[in-house]
Formats: structure tokens, sequence, C-alpha cells
């Protein structure tokens, strides 16, 4: 007998779930690992208007894996970091209106860190307008390519920056800023990520800056295309938030992007990120 109770909202990606409560996110040993089987069919899960207090989601996440620390010290609880624009709340806040483009999360560590492995979002605050998150699946992305198409991304290499993502929201930095940003090493990835499972997605988002071997120019029109075809509507579910929403995806193999809102909104997500352990390769 399942553990959850599993709605799909698209025939894509997403999936609610409305058996669970707080209380048992927090504290069901046994629902961890219904959970990452239930992200690993349905690459995104919603559980609407949940209410799970900072510190019940991070003891849900720890279900799941390790947390992220690395960004603490921005909310009272360890492991919530707040996603808004207010830089009262958020002294990065800068940083995030990259979110509104198509990304996956993790691309361009410091390090040589894996990206991670899936990331819980609960709506504190929401906004007027706006400010959905739209989620798209890679792995169908690439299940929809022609066989001569598979070989052929297959081989593919893409260089990822921190500097290509953040350009798309600021083109004109100043140099002080550009040095910031060029600070985070590059890193090359695969633009078909082979999984652990078998299963195999794309890696593409705001990040990806060009395709190496291939003319600048050309190779960026490719991963333009790319992105397009991976983001086509039948591939995306498009989360309306409420206060008290709880969503976690697949980070491995689901895009995922903010859609705009009003810079002053009061708009405020709490995330809590858990690490992975599987390089793209």
């Amino acid at each position: 007998m399942s553990l959850l109770t599993i709605n799909k909202l698209t025939a894509s990606v997403g999936a609610e779930v409305t058996d669970v409560d707080s209380e048992a996110l927090a504290h069901d040993d046994a629902l961890g690992g219904a959970i990452l089987d239930a992200l690993e069919d349905n690459g995104v899960l919603v559980f609407p208007r949940l209410g799970l207090t900072p510190e019940a989601q991070v003891a849900f996440c720890r279900r799941l894996g390790e947390i992220d620390h690395s960004s603490d010290g921005h909310h009272p609880v360890a492991g919530i970091y707040p996603v808004t624009l207010d830089k009262s709340k958020n002294s990065s806040a800068a940083y995030l209106r990259a979110t509104f483009d198509w990304h996956i999360d993790g691309c361009t560590p410091t390090n040589d860190e894996c990206p991670q492995k899936a990331t819980v979002l609960s709506a504190k605050q929401v906004a007027e307008t706006g400010g959905e998150t739209e989620f798209a699946n890679s792995y169908a992305a690439y299940e929809a390519f022609s066989d001569e198409e598979k070989e052929r991304f297959g081989a593919l290499r893409v260089v990822h920056s921190l500097e290509a993502s953040q350009r798309r929201v600021n083109p004109d930095p100043s140099p002080e800023l550009v040095a910031q940003w060029r600070s985070r090493p590059t890193h090359e990835h695969p633009l078909v990520w082979t999984h652990r499972s078998g299963r195999k997605s794309l890696v593409l988002g705001a990040s990806a800056d060009y395709v190496v071997g291939m003319d600048l120019e050309e190779g960026r029109a490719l991963l333009a295309e790319l992105l397009d075809r991976a983001t086509e509507p039948h591939l995306v579910y498009r989360h309306r938030w409420s206060v008290g929403d709880t969503v976690i995806w697949d980070n491995n193999g689901v895009l995922h992007r903010a859609a705009p809102y009003d810079p002053d909104s009061p708009r405020e997500m709490l995330r809590t990120t858990v690490l992975g352990d599987e390089p793209i390769q």
C-alpha cells in the first residue's frame, strides 16, 4: 500500500500530494523514501497549504539527505534561506533576479560539488501578481529527441558560468561586478546528463554559456533552441502560490524559473536545499 496519494498535475511533470500533514513530514521516517520515489516519477511534488514551519521543513529535508548550510545566517533557522527581493531580509537578493530565467541549481559550484539533489520551497508571503514558479521536465525533453539528435547532442559539452546567468539580468555591469562574477570558476558539463538510474536529461539554462568546439554564436543559438524545446508548454507545470504551499522538485532532471513580479512585493519563499551526490556526467 502506498504511503502517498498522488494526483498528477500534468502528463509530463508535477503531482499533488494531499493526504500528508506537516507533522507527518517532519517526524515520519517512512515518508522520506516514499517521497523520493514519487519525486523520481513526477519531478515536482506539491503540498497545497501545508503550513510547514521552518523547523519542520528542515526536519523533513533531513529525511531526504544532507542539507546545504552554506547560506546559513540569512534566517534564524539553520538550513532555511529566504528567497526574496527585499534586501533587508536577504543581503544577496540582487543575485536572485537570475531566477527569472530557466536554470538548474548547482551548475557553477565554488569547487566541484555535485548539483543539489532536491529543493524545497514553502510560501511565507506571495506576490499580488506574478511570482509563479514554472518547472520543465528535461528527462522528457531528451526523450523527445530523434535517435540522430540523441547521438549528436550526446557528444556535446557546454561551459557554464555565473557570469552567463548574471549578464542576462545585468547586461551592463561595472568592471568590479564582472570581476566578482569571474571569481567563481567556470565548469564544463556534458549537454546530456547520464544518471546512475540510466535515465538521461538535459543540462541547460541561464548558466549555459557556450558549446565547446562550436562557433560562439552558433553554439549559443543551439543552446537557446534546445532550451525553447525543453520548455514547450506541454513539458511545463506552472505553480500559482498560496501562502502555506510547499513544493519540492528534482533538481537533477527539472528546470525551473520564477515568473517576474513587482520588486517591491513582499513575496518571500523559505528554501531548504538537499545536497546531491551525483556528478553531472
